[in-house]
């Protein structure tokens, strides 16, 4: 893609209203434009960089067996009163009313939508287990919106439910989110620590926030360090068969959110071994029974005939969150740094004399052969000066950057830099795109 075709209004100065890194640098880097409070226009920068980690998550919600549909964002309103929901939800809720007099609403969630999905065509234990997510725009009308698309009122979510005959099949399912989860974070380039959480009335065990650390967090963790050094499931992970000990493994170890906290366990722990940090929740799986499956009557027949309300649970992911998320675990002073998993382009090819012709042949091979490579590219052939050219560079985060001037292309030579490092390296145009290739 070519700077002088597309639409990258970058913002010199800092908007007074951004009060956290992340707001700051999505507002100043182009990639979204608020148009209320809490909700925001994503322009084309930022736009690529949400559907790469949507792609991520639902690759790997695929992976482990779930499967995809898509619920609208207006539901009605009688499905919440079936649930008891309609009345108890509060102001957050927004609630409205079509031309025919009916009550409808902007879903913040969708928890009775996919129980009556369920229960309108599934009545054996036969088609179970079952898993179904969509990815879509929920609003929830926060009394405070701030931080940018941290706490927004409207907001792109993954959302999977799971179907199960019983609460032994359900763990299973548990298992397989949580699973799911921790390769879903690394590969965003996020260290993703599983905490316990708030289980409600339900109780039991499986209840998770993930969290990473960083010091923009909205509330304080504390963990062990030994979770640093687990290692994250490999993509060949079996999710059809028991994966209670990698489970077993990840929660063995002290981690908890202020609400969980119990200081005196967490005082046994070696000081060493001691982490207490600000965190920012990037999803939440829970297990919650018969809680919508008994009030909406999704049941099924089960191996001993009998009629069961399935069990069920749900597994949230923050995907417009996680854009926010990813820029406070990773930025610095001169702006974002994109984890090559998600960046909106690989690349960051720059011509420093746009008009030089031997300078616009060289750039113009290199934009060329890394496309034919496969690399995205954003190569700018505007006419600034280069001091501007790198500033912007740096504040989009580009994971490499490629630059192409007149005193280099006369000894045929480019120079490389690793946007996460500052590391550069003069090469020759060949070497350099082998260079790339290596990563």
């Amino acid at each position: 893609m070519r700077l002088s075709r597309y639409f990258l209004p970058i913002l010199r100065e800092t908007p007074k209203e951004a009060e956290i890194v992340s707001h700051r640098l999505m507002l100043r880097a182009g990639l979204i434009r608020q148009q209320s409070a809490g909700i925001y226009s994503w322009l084309p920068l930022g736009k690529r960089v949400l559907a790469n980690i949507e792609q991520i998550v639902r690759e790997e919600q695929d992976r482990a067996g779930a499967i995809e549909v898509l619920m609208p964002t207006i539901q009605p309103a009688d499905l919440w009163r079936e649930s008891g929901r309609y009345d108890d939800y509060g102001k957050e809720m927004l609630r409205i009313e079509d031309r025919h007099e009916r009550d409808m609403l902007y879903g913040p969630t969708n928890e009775e939508m996919i129980t009556e999905i369920f229960r309108a065509y599934v009545t054996s234990y036969r088609a179970l287990p079952l898993n179904l997510y969509h990815i879509q725009w929920k609003f929830r009308d926060e009394v405070r919106p701030r931080f940018g698309v941290m706490r927004g009122r409207e907001f792109l979510m993954k959302d999977a439910y799971s179907f199960d005959v019983d609460r032994d099949a359900a763990r299973h399912a548990y298992n397989r989110m949580f699973v799911a989860y921790l390769r879903t974070f690394d590969r965003l380039g996020l260290t993703a620590i599983p905490m316990r959480a708030e289980s409600g009335p339900i109780g039991g065990d499986m209840s998770h926030e993930f969290i990473i650390l960083a010091s923009t967090g909205e509330s304080e963790v504390f963990c062990s360090s030994n979770l640093l050094d687990l290692k994250v499931p490999s993509e060949d992970t079996d999710f059809l068969g028991d994966l209670s000990p990698i489970v077993k493994a990840w929660t063995a170890h002290y981690a908890a959110t202020d609400e969980k906290h119990d200081p005196d366990v967490f005082a046994d722990l070696p000081e060493d071994k001691r982490i207490t940090a600000r965190g920012i929740e990037v999803g939440h799986i829970f297990y919650f029974g018969t809680k919508y499956s008994e009030p909406m009557g999704a049941r099924v027949a089960g191996p001993d005939g009998n009629e069961h309300f399935v069990h069920m649970g749900s597994y949230g992911v923050g995907v417009s969150r996680l854009v926010g998320a990813v820029i406070e675990a990773s930025h610095d002073d001169d702006g974002i740094v994109w984890p090559d998993s998600i960046a909106p382009f690989a690349v960051g090819l720059i011509n420093l004399k746009p008009g030089d012709a031997a300078t616009d042949k060289a750039a113009e091979t290199l934009y060329e052969r890394l496309d034919n490579a496969g690399f995205s590219v954003l190569y700018d052939d505007l006419d600034q000066r280069a001091g501007a050219k790198f500033a912007s560079m740096d504040l989009i985060g580009l994971p490499w950057q490629v630059i192409v001037g007149p005193r280099g292309v006369e000894k045929d030579e480019v120079e490389i830099k690793r946007r996460a490092t500052g590391a550069r390296e003069t090469l020759g145009l060949d070497a350099a795109i082998n260079r790339l290739t290596a990563g």
